[in-house]
């Protein structure tokens, strides 16, 4: 029906290195652990995305008993996310017939920073991701629709936007 939302999942979003968790990072030398001096790339994704002309929509908060966001180890694991943009009006219908494809790829790019806004919201700071893992996408659409995969684009080429070789990942 009309009123289902798109529904998109991103399964990983997470981090290939414990360094955003460790206080110090240790490095070995001559057998022993030493706390050491990190340089790292200097990020600023907020003035990124502002500069690229995105807005993040506010954190939401779930709508069960489950957590957007948990962390196992150097990732976090993201709940389901639907397209609601910063204005809170839902995108919902179906692609091929409320909807287009256009619009499919639109709904992921809004899916993409909600789950941004989440992790912002979990991290502190979006320069704390240092890769996105994975990105699984679900598509709402009409029997016959056999681009689901450039739909979910919309949400792979706005990672990559924003965060550069950091939002490049596997679907």
């Amino acid at each position: 029906p009309a009123s289902v939302p798109l529904r998109f999942l991103i399964l990983s979003i997470g981090f290939t290195a414990a360094l955003a968790f460790l206080p110090q990072p240790i490095k070995k030398v001559a057998g022993r652990l030493f706390p050491s001096k990190v340089v790292r790339k200097s990020h600023n994704t907020e003035q990124r995305i502002a500069e690229l002309g995105y807005e993040l929509p506010p954190a939401v908060s779930p709508k069960g008993n489950y957590v957007l966001c948990t962390r196992s180890g150097n990732l976090v694991f993201t709940a389901g996310h639907i397209p609601k943009p910063a204005d809170g009006d839902l995108m919902v219908g179906k692609i091929g017939a409320d909807l287009t494809q256009e619009d499919g790829y639109k709904a992921a790019q809004i899916v993409a920073l909600n789950l941004l806004s989440t992790l912002k919201a979990e991290l502190g700071s979006l320069d704390r991701i240092k890769r996105i893992v994975k990105v699984v996408g679900f598509v709402n659409c009409v029997d016959g629709f056999a681009a689901q995969p450039a739909v979910i684009n919309g949400a792979s080429d706005l990672f990559v936007e924003i965060l550069g070789e950091r939002g490049v990942h596997a679907r």
